[in-house]
């Protein structure tokens, strides 16, 4: 039996304000704990599918940006 780790991390941030979700990032940011890594991991699957094409277009340039 496996554990759907992407089940269990929605589960707990579902209901999640933005001034919630915006300190788990910061939090998570700023541990820089590998263990949070999955937890973001959700929380940008959940901007991406919401996102419309120009959206993620610029997000895409911001990364790339900063990856230079």
């Amino acid at each position: 039996m496996g554990f759907n780790l992407r089940g269990a991390i929605m589960s707990n941030i579902q209901g999640s304000s933005q001034e919630d979700v915006e300190a788990t990032i910061v939090d998570a940011l700023q541990s820089g704990e590998e263990k949070m890594l999955p937890g973001l991991g959700v929380l940008f699957e959940v901007y991406w599918k919401n996102a419309d094409d120009q959206q993620k277009e610029q997000l895409c340039q911001q990364i790339s940006q900063g990856l230079q």
